[in-house]
């Protein structure tokens, strides 16, 4: 038996062939396939619940990182699989693990776009607000070039991400999102606070890159809140304290 064996029985999801491999003691648990992968990462991106469990019974190193930095969990959190995410937390496996780019395990469930791991990922204290090294991205920004689900969006926004923060260009995830034409994503900064007025270090704003871009739609939302943001009446400043006397 190889740790191609291993490999070949893991991606069929064969239980019974793993088992008979490990118990064989043979195999080193963490051989590496082609890709550069263990088989815990295979199973992890899988989804392969219980191969999962036999794996890290068997001595697989939970936070062990492939060539590009990524371990089993960032995979499990992009791949989607919550119950694999619960399982290998509960091992050990780390949220303040980076890969080579700076990209935490929420950098990659943002990317993924699953409302439940993100939700849960919160819950369980994973910051949201982290920039990677390369982009100075945060999981939001990801949000916005990439999965363009606006309920993650909000989700990551109600735990405290910066709807107005700079990446290394000064771009904002409004830019972001307006740049990829997600509209509903759009439509979710806007009614959570981002700022319209923002100018990148090359004196862009988003109004200019939707017009740039001909994004009609986005262009007539931006116009929208900026005519909202005009139109609300100011704060009373005579209104009374909570302790002040009638």
């Amino acid at each position: 038996m190889s740790g191609a064996h291993l490999h070949r029985a893991v991606s069929m999801n064969d239980v019974n062939a793993v088992l008979h491999i490990l118990q064989e003691k043979n195999v080193v648990v963490d051989t590496l396939n082609k890709l550069g992968f263990t088989a815990l990462m295979v199973a992890s991106q899988k989804g392969f619940t219980r191969l999962v469990e036999i794996l890290v019974a068997n001595g697989a190193e939970v936070n062990k990182k492939n060539s590009s930095g990524k371990d089993s969990l960032m995979i499990a959190c992009f791949s989607g699989h919550l119950d694999i995410v619960q399982y290998l937390r509960s091992q050990g496996a780390s949220w303040e693990s980076k890969d080579l780019g700076g990209c935490t395990a929420m950098h990659w469930a943002a990317d993924g776009g699953h409302f439940d791991v993100v939700q849960w990922m919160i819950e369980d204290g994973c910051k949201v607000d982290v920039k990677d090294t390369g982009l100075e991205w945060t999981p939001l920004m990801r949000v916005c070039a990439i999965s363009g689900k606006s309920d993650v969006a909000t989700l990551l926004i109600e735990a405290g991400a910066d709807v107005n923060l700079k990446d290394k260009d000064g771009k904002t995830p409004l830019m972001v999102a307006v740049l990829n034409n997600h509209e509903e994503v759009v439509q979710t900064l806007l009614e959570k606070g981002a700022d319209i007025s923002v100018k990148t270090e090359f004196g862009k704003g988003v109004m200019e890159m939707a017009r740039s871009l001909n994004r009609m739609s986005l262009i007539a939302l931006i116009e929208a809140s900026k005519l909202r943001i005009l139109t609300e009446p100011p704060e009373s400043s005579d209104a009374k304290l909570p302790d002040e006397k009638q």
